[in-house]
């Protein structure tokens, strides 16, 4: 089997295109074309069905394109392997966590990161979705449960927990509520409890929707959740760390909040001597330290 064959159907399967296939690899659109015609006809199979808005796998199409990630992902394992038997620490490193602890805990820091290790290459994968190391979808996850499988290798960073914020500005045009019931004159903002989210959150969410709130913002990440509290909409449901991101918010009702969320980092154990992900585990567990720190100054530990 022609391997440079393989290399750019799995280019064109993943692209489903052979324009953007051809701009990943370098190469013309006709050039891509010969290659997947060629192709079909030393598999005596058609691997695409073509229309106007794109290519879509055959079924035969599929089976290829399965073998082809299977046999991309040993090659990237091999390669960071190979890689990270230097002293340096520089290259890919594919990193994934929640919409919101990327985005208002984690991508702040990263300056940090790049100024120590300038070479390296992060992909940053924010999404809900638990996504599977050991099929290597992701080098390095931060997740808000300790992970079940057994061929990770896990740390717990820290813990933590929904409460509920508003901004001053908010208080001091709606007044603040010293109780449960008082919520029902305030608009609620926080994620829909059916949405993927920590059991935790949602349980808060339910229990205080019980108390007969009238006026409800759902968004389907905290990062939302907090753009509208900074918009004065109501008072919101977020996790306890992003008041270390904004000045501009303070505690409702501190009686208010969830069980303890733990946050865990993992990764494969093949991957327990990269440089790349010692590396990035080394700076999280700092800004961990010094993110506790902070909370005790401010008296939120």
């Amino acid at each position: 089997m022609d391997w440079d064959k393989l290399r750019i159907f799995h280019a064109v399967a993943d692209a489903g295109s052979l324009t953007h296939a051809g701009e990943v690899l370098h190469l013309s659109q006709s050039a891509v074309s010969r290659q997947m015609r060629a192709l079909e006809e030393a598999l005596n199979t058609t691997l695409f069905h073509r229309h106007a808005r794109g290519l879509i796998l055959t079924e035969q199409g599929e089976l290829l394109f399965d073998a082809t990630t299977a046999i991309k992902r040993r090659l990237d394992t091999a390669v960071a392997r190979i890689r990270d038997s230097e002293e340096e620490v520089f290259g890919d490193l594919r990193v994934t966590t929640t919409t919101a602890f990327g985005s208002l805990w984690l991508a702040p820091r990263l300056p940090k990161l790049y100024a120590r290790y300038p070479d390296l290459k992060i992909d940053l994968m924010l999404e809900e979705r638990v996504l599977d190391l050991p099929m290597r979808e992701a080098d390095v996850a931060i997740r808000m449960k300790e992970p079940s499988q057994a061929d990770l290798i896990r740390r717990r960073l820290m813990s933590v927990r929904m409460r509920l914020y508003a901004t001053p500005d908010y208080i001091a045009q709606s007044g603040a509520p010293e109780t449960l019931q008082d919520l029902s004159r305030h608009r609620l903002i926080c994620q829909n409890p059916n949405t993927i989210q920590v059991f935790a959150g949602a349980r808060l969410v339910q229990e205080l929707l019980a108390t007969g709130i009238p006026s409800l913002l759902t968004v389907n990440n905290y990062f939302g959740v907090l753009q509208t509290v900074l918009a004065n909409l109501g008072i919101g449901v977020l996790p306890d760390y992003v008041t270390e991101m904004s000045d501009n918010l303070v505690r409702i009702l501190p009686d208010v909040e969830s069980n303890e969320v733990p946050v865990f980092l993992a990764y494969p154990e093949e991957l327990r001597h990269s440089k790349r992900i010692a590396a990035f585990r080394d700076f999280v567990m700092e800004e961990i330290a010094e993110h506790r720190k902070n909370q005790r100054k401010h008296g939120l530990a």
